[in-house]
């Protein structure tokens, strides 16, 4: 009889949602000598007891119509962010010297054009494992930031929506654009005061949540 530990994991293994569990602050598991699964406690390492394993099968079988094939949401996400991140992180960015060299400009001085527009919330800066990245959406051909960007992501940046949720947001089809790119439809005379509306209501939910 497959413990039930077991399941899980291979539950979770089947969805590929098994590498998520560490950052969806759930319990972990790791194949021993023989495969089977060993499950720990995040928080303390130990490994998990039948019952914790049982409470676990339940949180994650807790959301959906029907329990027995229920999918966890919040690790569903979690997997969709990371999925997202190397999809963005594979798209166009500047660093300080790639922007420099379009601008024709010192690495100082692209520095801080890049603090100085990010700090009045002009200009999407995301940081990665210690770089500096320019998501290259936001800068027209000559180097500066897209003035018409500009009622977009004041909003966003001012009520402090996380810098990679923004950008996921601006560059994938939007539910409150009717399945609209904002950043796209952003440059568009007919629809940049809808794409404004949109960003402002998505702020409002950011602040109301923090």
């Amino acid at each position: 009889m497959t413990s039930t530990g077991e399941r899980i994991a291979a539950w979770l293994e089947g969805l590929g949602l098994d590498p998520h569990l560490a950052a969806a602050g759930l319990p972990t598991f790791e194949r021993d000598e023989h495969g089977r699964a060993v499950w720990s406690d995040p928080a303390t390492g130990e490994r998990l007891t039948g019952d914790q394993l049982e409470a676990l099968d339940a949180l994650l079988h807790a959301e959906g119509d029907d329990p027995a094939f229920a999918v966890p949401v919040s690790l569903v996400q979690v997997a969709r962010q990371a999925r997202l991140r190397g999809e963005l992180l594979a798209s166009a960015w500047f660093t300080y010297e790639t922007l420099a060299a379009l601008r024709g400009t010192s690495i100082d001085a692209a520095r801080f054009m890049i603090h100085k527009t990010g700090s009045l919330h002009r200009l999407l800066v995301v940081s990665d494992e210690g770089r500096v990245l320019v998501p290259a959406f936001q800068i027209t051909s000559d180097g500066d930031p897209r003035p018409d960007l500009a009622p977009v992501l004041e909003p966003l940046l001012a009520a402090g929506m996380d810098p990679w949720r923004a950008w996921i947001w601006l560059t994938q089809p939007a539910a409150l654009l009717g399945g609209l790119v904002p950043e796209q439809a952003a440059a568009d005379p007919g629809a940049a005061a809808l794409v404004a509306r949109a960003a402002a209501r998505l702020a409002e939910r950011v602040t109301d949540s923090s």
